[in-house]
């Protein structure tokens, strides 16, 4: 099932899509938390890294269950 939710048309670009969207509002939230400092913006590489992987495992996470539960109750319904 791995396979064929993640070879599904439209998985890799929900995943990329909700990647980039944590990763800025995670961003936001962080700085929002040090009291929008102008000297947090000089991210390091290493944020940006974090922030991108974080967002990944979110939306890799969010969108496998959302492809799953498609195929799973097209598979139900077929049966």
């Amino acid at each position: 099932m791995f396979k064929k939710v993640t070879s599904h048309k439209g998985f890799w670009k929900s995943v990329a899509t909700l990647t980039l969207a944590f990763a800025v509002v995670f961003f936001f939230v962080q700085w929002a938390f040090v009291g929008f400092s102008a000297g947090f913006v000089n991210v390091s590489l290493r944020t940006v890294v974090a922030l991108l992987l974080g967002g990944f495992v979110y939306g890799f996470s969010m969108t496998y269950g959302k492809f799953w539960g498609k195929l799973k109750e097209k598979a139900t319904k077929n049966k």
